[in-house]
């Protein structure tokens, strides 16, 4: 069984759920039950500074009020500091806690990352623990390359730092940002197994019973699930977004219409039109009683000033789909 834990290493909550989630697979349901957790990005605060500055000081910007409130949907940021700090007693996360800074993580998030791709799954939940730790308990900068370094080595993961200065890891991390949030991801923690997710660091006998509840994901390749979360991501008002879901498949499969008709909605959506034009035209040319290909290169024309060579299309399209008048 594959965990997905998609979650932020700066809320408090994700590192509360996973102690919980530990706990969960303690219970004797699980004797014998082959589990991966593996961690995936969340961001609570994206606007965070690339240098960090003390957390007290950044209490005051309604841009780190919204990041809280992020980790812990229906709590005022200082109900969730006080909650999160007794939560944390409890679950033995101490004995000092308190973050000290507000700090960037998307480096701490690539370490994650390719502690996976270049390790396992293991080695990855071992680097999840010591970032916390140093960001909860030791009151480190976690978006300090040494604090990171350092952190790697203690995890037993002594590439990361190299491959942390060399760049790894960004577009990976990317993706998987789009992708959690094409999945609807939409708070840290979030507990994913197959398409069933659990928001929330939620006691553990809560977890217990949403990972018995286990069930078989339907195998999909991996082109078509890229291809949905890209829809997805269109869906949400991120054409951007979805194009870069799409640019593997738009190099390996260029000629597939589905590929090239959401590239081509994606395109238009982010005003794009140029791009917009020549993928529709080849759409057209391929297959001219597509009503919406042709109907949307009309749009396209228009939004160009094309005004005269958009008519015959839109004229085409609504007489084949009436709705398109």
């Amino acid at each position: 069984m594959r965990i997905e834990v998609w979650a932020d290493v700066v809320c408090g909550w994700a590192y509360i759920g996973k102690r919980r989630l530990e706990a969960a697979l303690a219970d004797p349901a699980f004797d014998g039950v082959p589990v991966e957790v593996v961690w995936r990005p969340f961001r609570i605060d994206p606007t965070a500074p690339a240098r960090a500055v003390p957390l007290e000081e950044a209490y005051g910007d309604p841009m780190v009020d919204t990041a809280l409130r992020r980790c812990a949907p229906g709590l005022s940021p200082m109900e969730n500091r006080a909650r999160v700090s007794e939560i944390a007693a409890e679950e033995g996360l101490g004995p000092r806690w308190g973050a000290a800074w507000r700090a960037d993580t998307h480096d701490a998030h690539r370490l994650l990352a390719l502690a996976f791709e270049r390790a396992d799954a293991a080695r990855q939940n071992a680097v999840a623990e010591q970032v916390m730790k140093a960001h909860f308990v030791e009151g480190r900068d976690i978006s300090d390359r040494e604090v990171l370094a350092a952190v790697a080595a203690e995890a037993g993961f002594a590439d990361g730092a190299a491959l942390l200065e060399a760049g790894a890891g960004e577009d990976m991390v990317r993706e998987l940002l789009l992708t959690g949030k094409a999945r609807g991801v939409a708070t840290s923690p979030t507990i994913v197994v197959n398409d069933r997710a659990l928001a929330g660091a939620q006691p553990a006998e809560v977890i217990r019973d949403f990972l018995s509840q286990g069930g078989r994901r339907r195998e999909l390749p991996e082109e078509v699930e890229r291809l949905r979360y890209a829809e997805s991501l269109l869906d949400q008002r991120d054409p951007f977004g979805a194009l870069v879901l799409l640019r593997p498949l738009l190099d390996e499969h260029g000629d597939d219409r589905t590929v090239r008709m959401l590239a081509a909605r994606a395109y238009f959506a982010s005003a794009q039109l140029g791009r917009a034009r020549a993928t529709l035209e080849w759409l057209v040319a391929e297959s001219p009683d597509d009503s919406y290909a042709r109907h949307l290169l009309g749009r396209t024309l228009q939004r160009q000033g094309l005004a005269e060579e958009a008519a015959p299309h839109l004229t085409m399209a609504a007489v084949m789909t009436p709705e398109y008048a």
